[in-house]
């Protein structure tokens, strides 16, 4: 498993087959996906693309912290789930996000996956919100 950064046109395809079926490829381009603090990760398997994951310096008003990073459209190929490459992608960013000194780390996650999140050492805070028209969420964050 090779985890290495990638541009944000990589990430549609899987966005939208994985995140966003019922949608178009244009519902998965995200308004922050070239803004300078942006980055995107992927995990390769025999250099097939197969999980991806974005980070955007993005603040959230319910957190504290002047550095904030967002976690969002985090999605791995049915065929390759539970290998624990969501996981790697997560660390990785992570990583990179504690090197530009960030003060949080926070996600809309679905609530299909919060536990996923909770595993992994985030915290909910709130309760579950709708995110038309995706569905129920709960918003997950680290303090770093």
């Amino acid at each position: 498993m090779e985890f290495r950064r990638i541009n944000p046109e990589e990430t549609y395809s899987i966005r939208h087959r994985v995140l966003r079926p019922n949608q178009t490829l244009e519902d998965c381009k995200y308004s922050s996906d070239f803004e300078t603090d942006s980055f995107h990760l992927g995990a390769f398997l025999d250099h097939q693309l197969i999980s991806v994951a974005s980070f955007y310096q993005e603040v959230n008003p319910a957190l504290s912290g002047e550095i904030q990073f967002r976690l969002r459209g985090m999605a791995a190929l049915a065929d390759f789930r539970g290998r624990k490459i969501g996981s790697g992608l997560f660390f990785k960013g992570l990583k990179i996000i504690r090197k530009r000194k960030s003060d949080a780390f926070w996600c809309n996650a679905r609530i299909t996956v919060s536990d996923f999140y909770q595993s992994l050492g985030m915290d909910e805070m709130g309760g579950i919100f709708d995110i038309h028209p995706i569905g129920p969420h709960k918003l997950m964050y680290m303090y770093l």
